[in-house]
């Protein structure tokens, strides 16, 4: 009896797993300039690898109070993904922005302090940011762009999956196979990563379907 319970109730939590993973639903928030051909592609790898819903959001522009001009031309990745989050439609779980700018953020230690050198890391460039674990994430196309068409797809494919997955509540993952993997500031990482999950960042997915 007790068995036929145990195996009940597991069943019960795989099904409720299941089914709240598939109705996940996220929004894609592309900005202004964002070619369609590369939605196409993000939406596809969202719905691919993680299985959730996705709906497209007419395009916006960036506000222009997020534009800063300190080392270079950019837009402040982390106004940017609080701007996503106080915007999100009702009734999505998560929503990513898709832009051809250049973002940043600042640069932390692992004591919340700005990595030296501050003028160096106050306002860093960044392929994409995401709260951890949060609703919003942002990635932009500016530092990863190749003029090899399937390269520059994969990266975007690859970052989008990342950030999306610290919404989900991944951190950075030390798995030199894993997409969770820090870029550690170059782009050779994310070409050298696989569109994959290792075992232990793919169980925190799925704890996190259960909540």
């Amino acid at each position: 009896m007790n068995r036929i319970w145990i195996w009940s109730a597991l069943f019960f939590l795989i099904v409720l797993g299941c089914t709240k993973r598939e109705n996940t639903k996220v929004a894609i928030q592309p900005f202004t300039g964002f070619p369609t051909e590369l939605i196409d592609s993000v939406e596809f790898a969202i719905q691919r690898f993680y299985g959730f819903q996705t709906i497209r959001l007419e395009p916006i522009d960036i506000p222009e109070n997020y534009f800063v001009q300190i080392k270079s031309p950019r837009y402040r990745a982390d106004s940017i993904i609080r701007f996503l989050k106080e915007n999100r439609p009702k009734g999505v779980d998560h929503i990513i922005g898709l832009t051809t700018k250049d973002i940043s953020t600042t640069k932390r230690d692992k004591f919340r302090k700005i990595k030296q050198p501050e003028s160096k890391y106050a306002d860093w460039g960044v392929f994409g940011l995401g709260y951890r674990p949060g609703s919003s994430c942002v990635v932009s196309t500016y530092r990863i762009f190749s003029a090899d068409k399937v390269k520059n797809i994969n990266r975007l494919q690859k970052v989008s999956l990342h950030e999306l997955g610290h919404n989900l509540g991944i951190p950075h993952c030390p798995d030199i196979d894993c997409f969770m993997r820090d870029a550690n500031e170059t782009i050779k990482t994310i070409d050298f990563v696989d569109v994959n999950l290792c075992a232990k960042c793919r169980s925190r997915i799925h704890k996190f379907s259960l909540q």
